[in-house]
């Protein structure tokens, strides 16, 4: 370890993206707190992924940066805009960080980590953005490994050695609680194998995030084999904003299933997901928080390349592709225009449950 490491009692990491993302910074976190004894590690995130920081043993605090907020006070209110940059400049002075690791990719916050005094600044040179950190990294997109290991190697430049290469998520007893009372009160009993279908997932792709989810009726289609087949009972996850989705998988299903899309926080729909063995899931959030629980999965993946952002590790864990050529078209943070989307199109329900029977 570096003497910069060394000296080093408070460490920022800023990373305002979604749920996979801000997951895949625990192992970096991990290998922060295992290196340097007694350092504080503080994390700007955004709202929606509070609760999977907040349990985290390796944080110190949490800064909330809400990039919606700013935007309505801006159009009601400048006063009470600034006043909000303000508090939250000093919330981040105030800890007197001595470093920051940037995963933003924004132009203006190694500047305002400067200003508030952090003086050892790293992070990604992305479009050039990068003018005010002290040590960067060229990015143009992430490809040809695993965006873990791009994190990770952070720690390579500044001389912290790596030993830990898992995700993590820490729930509160209170989200387990009430995760094994929901199931209780669905007719779960603790000895039944319980089996997670999450259609839904890749939140952060906003009105683009179909492109990510395989068909709803193949998923119906789906669960209703895996429950002839293995004589399981299946849950259906979704967050609020999928519910129309979950209810067209529903609809389609002609064996009943345990519904609990639209009743959760984040944290719950974690705690959902740590009871039962197994997940299939598209690519997206869901699939992290299931790696990070220690659930096996199945995902499914599209346009995006799955050694970039599949499960990490691998470890009993299947990924599901088309052979498609065009695959995978999202480089460089932009997905192809595409009018065909062959490459979910053509894994066919056998394709996936094939994958499930090579990890009952």
């Amino acid at each position: 370890m570096t003497q910069l490491m060394s000296s080093c009692k408070k460490i920022l990491v800023v990373n305002i993206f979604g749920v996979g993302d801000v997951l895949f910074t625990t192992s970096l976190l991990r290998n922060i707190k295992l290196a340097i004894p007694g350092v504080k590690i503080g994390y700007v995130c955004n709202a929606r992924t509070v609760s999977l920081l907040s349990n985290n043993p390796d944080i110190h605090r949490v800064h909330v940066y809400e990039k919606d907020d700013f935007g309505k006070l801006w159009k009601t209110s400048k006063i009470a805009l600034l006043k909000r940059i303000m508090n939250f400049f000093y919330e981040i002075k105030d800890e007197h960080y001595d470093l920051v690791i940037d995963i933003s990719l924004n132009k203006y916050s190694s500047f305002f980590a400067l200003m508030a005094g952090i003086k050892e600044r790293v992070g990604f040179d992305y479009k050039k953005r990068g003018f005010w950190l002290t040590k960067k990294t060229t990015l143009t997109g992430y490809e040809g490994k695993h965006v873990v290991d791009f994190y990770l190697d952070f720690l390579v430049q500044i001389g912290i050695p790596i030993t830990e290469r898992h995700l993590r998520v820490s729930l509160s007893s209170d989200e387990i609680a009430w995760a094994k009372q929901f199931l209780q009160e669905q007719g779960v009993k603790p000895s039944d194998r319980l089996i997670a279908i999450v259609p839904g997932g890749g939140a952060s792709w906003g009105k683009t995030a179909d492109y990510k989810r395989w068909p709803a009726e193949r998923y119906a289609k789906l669960a209703d084999k895996v429950i002839e087949k293995y004589h399981t009972k299946i849950i259906l996850i979704g967050d609020t904003a999928e519910q129309v989705l979950c209810q067209e998988v529903v609809s389609q299903m002609t064996l009943p299933c345990v519904k609990s899309f639209g009743k959760t926080t984040l944290g719950q729909f974690a705690a959902l997901l740590g009871q039962c063995s197994l997940a299939v899931v598209n690519d997206g959030g869901p699939l992290h928080l299931a790696v990070a629980l220690g659930v096996r999965t199945v995902s499914i993946f599209g346009p995006v390349d799955e050694y970039v952002y599949g499960p990490y590790p691998k470890d009993n864990h299947e990924t599901v592709v088309s052979s498609i050529s065009c695959r995978p078209c999202y480089r460089k943070f932009r997905v192809a225009d595409c009018a065909h989307h062959q490459c979910l199109q053509r894994i066919s329900v056998e394709d996936v449950l094939n994958k499930i029977g090579e990890l009952k």
